[in-house]
């Protein structure tokens, strides 16, 4: 696999990374194209299959693992797999474009470890984990059960923060914004105007 940039973001669920690889797609000096992740887990009402996630049935995404087609792929929580396909990634790159995930922390590590020239690794921090139950809740998509299991996981997500070549603390919206923006322009050498 050969081809553009990697830039991974990552963070606790209810953190804000998905409001900034949003943010950054719509930035078109970066160049950037969003890897759509592989999932087990049932599709949400607005979701579509192949915009949000590929979605798949539990034993279709264990045959994809045999079958050795995943770039990374974790177990996120019991018969809920995520994983980055390996032809996804070569699809956008063979667009000549730098591929921006939204990913959780463990599969953002891994391909960091496998592509560790090619890759900014960046860690979206919350104010809190009192503030990220309270984004949690006003999503209005899970169960106080997964909210609370998000929550307990988010603790273990923080901590690894320090294995990430970035931080950004998101604590002011705007500011993470910017500050996502001028990482990722440095990262892809982007002309940016002054």
């Amino acid at each position: 696999m050969k081809g553009g940039k990697l830039i991974i973001f990552s963070a606790p669920s209810g953190s804000g990374k998905t409001t900034i690889v949003r943010h950054l797609l719509k930035q078109e000096e970066l160049n950037l194209a969003f890897s759509v992740s592989a999932t087990s887990r049932p599709r949400r009402a607005k979701e579509k299959n192949r915009e949000h996630y590929y979605f798949m049935s539990i034993s279709e995404f264990k045959n994809h693992i045999k079958q050795d087609d995943f770039l990374e792929w974790e177990e996120v929580y019991r018969d809920n797999f995520y994983g980055t396909l390996k032809t996804e990634i070569e699809r956008l790159w063979a667009e000549g474009k730098n591929v921006i995930f939204d990913i959780d922390v463990a599969g953002g590590l891994r391909i960091k470890r496998k592509f560790p020239d090619k890759t900014l690794a960046v860690f979206v921090k919350p104010p809190s984990v009192d503030e990220l139950k309270i984004r949690l809740k006003k999503r209005s998509t899970e169960s106080e059960d997964k909210i609370n299991m998000r929550i307990a996981k988010a603790s273990v997500e923080l901590a690894t923060a320090p294995q990430f070549d970035k931080i950004i603390k998101n604590y002011d919206l705007d500011t993470a914004l910017e500050e996502a923006h001028d990482l990722v322009a440095e990262f892809v050498g982007a002309k940016t105007e002054e």
